[in-house]
């Protein structure tokens, strides 16, 4: 089976360092911060790409599960927000995840649709790698 990488580098301290982040299949590489993590700052950071990731999987497993059900799904999108928040006792914790997507699958109902939907939040691989993770939430929306 497949291993991906990626690389990290910091320069600096904490708050007025910086670093990049590159992906081994050099599809990304881009620049990260202190203000980027944890205000608005140019640039992206460990919780918008786990983000990115986790959308992805998630599309592409729905779309997989629909199909194996005997549903092709002619588009799945799905946007993740990750939520970073302070820990009690100091320190941050990604408290959240809110996964919407918004896919078009002939000849499903609702019901099924949602069903599915459900089921792969909780059994797509990103998601079972995010299993510590507190809330992971799911918003879908069926167009057929």
């Amino acid at each position: 089976m497949a291993v991906r990488s990626a690389t990290a580098t910091w320069n600096g301290g904490l708050k007025d360092g910086n670093g990049d982040l590159k992906l081994g299949s050099g599809a990304y590489d881009g620049q990260y911060s202190f203000t980027s993590r944890f205000e608005d700052g140019t640039g992206t950071n460990p919780e918008e790409l786990l983000g990115a990731a986790h959308a992805g999987c998630y599309a592409m497993a729905l779309s997989a599960g629909l199909e194996r059900e005997g549903f092709k799904a002619e588009s799945v999108a799905c946007n993740a927000r990750v939520h970073l928040t302070p820990k009690d006792g100091g320190g941050f914790e990604i408290s959240k995840i809110e996964l919407t997507v918004d896919a078009k699958v002939p000849n499903i109902d609702e019901a099924k649709f949602m069903e599915m939907a459900e089921s792969t939040k909780d059994t797509c691989i990103v998601s079972v790698a995010l299993g510590a993770v507190p809330t992971m939430e799911i918003t879908a929306t069926l167009n057929a």
